[in-house]
């Protein structure tokens, strides 16, 4: 056999492969229930993702502030806007009541590399546009914000911060880009209700379930307003059980914590975060059940006299 009709059969070979390849695969592409998400490297869900999600915070925060405000600027360790003085854009104003940087004793001196190494991270958010930022640039910064919340919460769905910001995003339309609100807020908290209740080995993926509870049920209070209300009170009340479920379970897990000493390995800082939370969402529980209960009572009939 001749090397000419050698390669002729290989290429009629490799060709009906590949078509037979295209007829089979199509089915496989269009199958919804094969679409699988991207999770390159799987650091989605992992322990590398929520290192990457907490490392994110700095520059969501400076991409959401510049987003609302028009202007970033930084803070020193533990002083919010509240602390000391800053420049603000025209119209603005800050919601503290005494600006007295006198007040606090001056910073422990630095090493010149320190201060150089400050003067670079402050050099490369510092606006030199002596105009207030646009309106569209605002939005474009927002826009930023929300696809870096984004791309964290698909790094660690548990992450408390994450998670209610990106929420904020998606039910606000004053400060999200995109207008999705109601529907996708909703399925983004029953995506985190079940990714956080799966989680057993640490207590804060169920303060992070509880806060998506109350977020649904705050969803269900503003759609009592629209004159065609879509959910009903046994609905609402099936969400506080969750609620209640994602309680007890933080309860239990911070129980079990306390016994194996696994609260020493995080700092106070994040410990008082959790008692405060969950101190807060107890709070929303009882108010809920309380709106849940005043629904109820407008749906009963009236007696006859």
């Amino acid at each position: 056999m001749s090397r000419i009709s050698t390669h002729a059969i290989s290429l009629c070979l490799i060709g009906t492969g590949m078509l037979a390849w295209t007829l089979a695969g199509r089915p496989l592409i269009t199958n919804p229930d094969l679409d699988v998400p991207l999770n390159p490297l799987g650091i989605n869900g992992s322990p590398y993702g929520e290192v990457f999600a907490m490392a994110m915070q700095g520059p969501i925060n400076t991409y959401t502030e510049m987003g609302l405000h028009g202007q970033g600027h930084d803070h020193p360790d533990g002083e919010t806007c509240d602390d000391h003085n800053h420049d603000h854009a025209d119209g603005e104003t800050c919601d503290a009541q005494d600006h007295d940087a006198d007040a606090k004793p001056a910073p422990a001196a630095e090493s010149s590399f320190e201060k150089f190494l400050t003067s670079l991270q402050v050099a490369a958010r510092a606006r030199t546009n002596p105009y207030a930022a646009s309106e569209a640039l605002k939005r474009h910064l927002r826009r930023q914000a929300e696809d870096k919340l984004r791309f964290a919460y698909q790094l660690d769905p548990a992450h408390y911060g994450n998670y209610n910001t990106l929420h904020f995003f998606l039910t606000e339309p004053s400060v999200g880009t995109r207008p999705q609100l109601t529907p996708s807020a909703a399925k983004l908290a029953q995506d985190t209700i079940q990714y956080c209740l799966k989680q057993e080995s640490d207590p804060r993926p169920a303060l992070t379930a509880a806060a998506a509870a109350t977020n649904t049920l705050q969803l269900m209070f503003e759609d009592q307003k629209t004159p065609a209300p879509k959910f009903s009170t046994a609905q609402m009340r099936q969400i506080l059980s969750v609620l209640d479920h994602s309680l007890a379970r933080y309860d239990t897990i911070a129980k079990h914590w306390d016994l194996t000493k696994n609260w020493a390995l995080l700092s106070p800082q994040r410990i008082a975060e959790c008692d405060e939370r969950f101190l807060f969402i107890c709070k929303i529980r009882d108010a809920s059940e309380k709106t849940i209960i005043r629904f109820e009572s407008k749906l009963q009939p009236q007696a006859t006299k």
